[in-house]
């Protein structure tokens, strides 16, 4: 970090702003809101700050001299004189008083973020002076997601807060409470501004709590969770807010690092990566896992690829926790697929080119493969390869690259065209994203000479051919940035 975020108790500061225009009326604005003593030295004044009554504000109608910032917490230098601002940062320097020089930040000691402001809660985001226009497009977008009755809730929750550390003396069980409370019931009172209501889910959440009972909700939980493709603009919003709920993250070789780094920094890290060919742990032992710690009494976030039900495995994993009587949720996650499609130019389906889509893995067992474990009544050895030649359809091929040459001569072998499009997506939408393409009779090919890594998505079908006009039209996702609308 270029600086430290610090949120500063201001009330009755000596608090000094150079200049009298509409800049500084904007930083006397928030000055005062914060109950600083703000002394303000111009030699003329904004009407708006002539006209503001407030005993915190003293006007002083002169020339800045350097004895004015003697006393003083913080300065602020908002005049147009280059020279004037200068002077005001040197004499702070001298003094080892904090200073401010708006819009030059290379004379700054601090800056002013921009502010979400749900008093008690406070939010600021700053970019150092580097790009303030993009702090404030993201606060418009911040503004319109968080409630405004999240500042009277964080205020009943104050009011608990002693209360809630005599009485749960466990800092676990203490924190699990409040994310019970601002997940829970309590909070849809708050969002209703049913406040009385509000207030008595928060103490009946305290009872059980403090007693141990089983209202409490002290049992462990799993929560299946689809990670997306490697994007960390493509996580859900449930999806971040379990992993900064949970106590322990299991985690596969897909997730990316930048979706690891938004856990809760607290949390045990637990990788069962899985890569082609080679596995840290079984699955049966993974399953096994997510029981174990769930009776521990843990809130486990099992962190997986794409989507936990889209050849996740999270199935299986999900008929043992339901044997063991542990409660799960599943969170969708956006599949590769689906993602792949976007980020490369591919639609799935067009009405010119495919009028079905279907998903399949390239991890199929052979006979040889099954083990006894698989043995059930109705289980498939091989996908119904008649229906996947079908012309006119897409189909998606997920972890198929070591296998590729047995999709090709299977799909060849039952009657699709040697000629149909393929592309090889690597790492889709992530910033190493490649894509490789060609026909179906150089799929196997086509992974050996471009040395395809893991994870990658095959997608066959005439689609492809849409890949180069679409993907160069596409607009990069840096875009929505610099658009405040969400």
């Amino acid at each position: 970090m270029q600086s430290l975020p610090l949120f500063f108790n201001l009330e009755n500061k000596a608090v000094l702003v150079v200049g009298g225009g509409d800049v500084a009326l904007r930083k006397v604005q928030s000055l005062l809101q914060a109950g600083a003593q703000v002394t303000v030295v111009s030699p003329e004044f904004h009407h708006a700050l002539e006209e503001i009554a407030d005993s915190k504000l003293n006007r002083v109608f002169k020339e800045y001299q350097s004895t004015d910032v003697e006393q003083k917490q913080l300065v602020i230098a908002a005049t147009d004189h280059l020279t004037l601002n200068k002077r005001v940062k040197d004499d702070c320097d001298a003094a080892n008083i904090w200073v401010n020089v708006v819009d030059q930040p290379d004379l700054c000691g601090f800056t002013f973020p921009s502010i979400i402001d749900r008093s008690p809660l406070v939010i600021a985001i700053s970019t150092n002076g580097k790009a303030p226009v993009l702090g404030r497009l993201l606060k418009e977008k911040l503004e319109k997601i968080i409630p405004r009755w999240t500042g009277q809730f964080a205020k009943l929750a104050g009011e608990f807060r002693a209360q809630a550390k005599q009485q749960i003396n466990d800092f676990k069980s203490r924190r699990h409470f409040w994310e019970r409370v601002f997940r829970g019931k309590a909070s849809q009172y708050a969002a209703g501004e049913q406040w009385d209501l509000a207030t008595k889910e928060m103490q009946n959440e305290l009872s059980a709590a403090a007693s141990g009972t089983k209202s409490a909700n002290s049992d462990g939980q799993v929560f299946l969770v689809g990670g997306g493709p490697g994007d960390p603009d493509l996580l859900t919003i449930k999806a971040l807010q379990v992993m900064q709920l949970a106590d322990v993250i299991v985690y596969d070789y897909l997730i990316a690092d930048d979706i690891l780094r938004l856990c809760r920094k607290d949390a045990d890290m637990i990788s069962v990566g899985k890569k082609a060919g080679k596995h840290t742990l079984p699955q049966e032992k993974i399953n096994q896992l997510l029981v174990d710690l769930a009776k521990e009494g843990k809130v486990v976030c099992r962190l997986k690829g794409g989507d936990p039900y889209i050849f996740g495995r999270g199935g299986e994993e999900a008929q043992l926790l339901v044997t063991n009587n542990i409660p799960f949720n599943v969170i969708p996650g956006i599949t590769a697929a689906s993602a792949c499609s976007a980020s490369t130019g591919i639609p799935l389906t067009h009405r010119d080119y495919s009028q079905s889509v279907q998903f399949i893995t390239g991890h199929f067992k052979s006979a040889e493969q099954k083990n006894e474990g698989d043995k059930a009544p109705g289980k498939a050895n091989q996908p119904n390869w008649t229906a996947l030649a079908a012309s006119n359809q897409t189909l998606v091929i997920y972890m198929g690259i070591i296998r590729s040459s047995n999709v090709k001569d299977n799909l060849l072998k039952h009657g699709r065209a040697a000629s149909t499009p393929v592309a090889i997506i690597e790492n889709g939408t992530r910033p190493n994203q490649r894509v490789v393409t060609g026909t179906l009779a150089q799929l196997d090919t086509l992974a050996d000479e471009h040395k395809i890594g893991s994870p990658a998505l095959i997608i066959v079908g005439e689609v492809v051919d849409l890949h180069q006009t679409l993907h160069a039209a596409n607009l990069d996702s840096s875009f929505y940035l610099s658009e405040p609308k969400l």
